[in-house]
């Protein structure tokens, strides 16, 4: 057979084509549009809900556990369309299970991302570890909810260089709704959990190099993640 430059180039363009769509992909849920980062979502239901349905693709971003540092908290999310924001309140529920393949180091992280930036090689993230939460351990009780920012701050790095400021507990568990909500003022974020009028967490000195752009439903390695109900607002609103 004889293959010519033109049989080569558009080769090259279909693969080209082949590439974005996989990264292109999007979801639709609760009317919102939804581009997909390293993760694989479906709406389905649960305890008679409709939820969205969330976990890692290890495919498109596979996991080295010889390389944690370097192979999680991670650009694994789905990405709100259409969003620029800077300061404002995000509120959603998340439940949390482990997947029947998930590794020995599997937390059931699940949480949010905010100020993605557009190519999304930057944001901030607050996540939770449910199965921390009530361990016979006080260390880990002790990082139940992580803050990081990507790519320059990561769990490890933080919890190497500064004294637990990025990382608390709190009662939470597995298999169970947790309401999460962020407010995201300049430099701070807070978070409060089910409701409670005390934040169970607060970030003073944020750390990333963004200041406004989209949030993110935010999974990470062995973690079957569920959202539902995603509230966005303004300051004062």
């Amino acid at each position: 057979m004889n293959f010519r430059p033109s049989n080569f180039l558009f080769l090259f363009f279909q693969l080209v084509l082949f590439h974005q769509g996989i990264h292109a992909q999007t979801i639709f849920f609760e009317g919102r549009e939804f581009e997909l980062s390293h993760v694989k979502a479906t709406v389905v239901q649960l305890r008679g809900e409709s939820v969205l349905r969330i976990e890692r693709d290890l495919n498109s971003l596979p996991f080295d556990p010889t390389r944690m540092g370097a192979t999680v908290d991670e650009a694994t999310f789905t990405k709100l369309k259409g969003l620029d924001m800077d300061n404002g309140i995000i509120e959603v529920e998340v439940l949390s299970r482990l997947l029947p393949n998930a590794p020995a180091l599997a937390r059931g992280f699940i949480g949010l991302a905010f100020r993605i930036n557009a190519d999304r090689s930057a944001f901030e993230s607050i996540y939770l570890r449910p199965t921390n939460g009530r361990a016979e351990d006080q260390f880990r009780r002790n990082h139940t909810i992580q803050y990081f920012a990507y790519p320059d701050y990561k769990f490890d790095k933080l919890r190497a260089t500064t004294q637990g400021e990025y990382e608390t507990y709190a009662d939470i568990g597995l298999d169970e709704w947790i309401r999460v909500k962020i407010v995201v003022k300049d430099k701070t974020a807070t978070l409060f959990l089910n409701e409670q009028k005390a934040p169970a967490f607060l970030v003073t000195k944020m750390l990333g190099s963004t200041t406004s752009g989209s949030i993110g439903l935010w999974v990470d390695i062995g973690t079957e993640g569920f959202f539902k109900n995603l509230k966005i607002s303004n300051l004062g609103d």
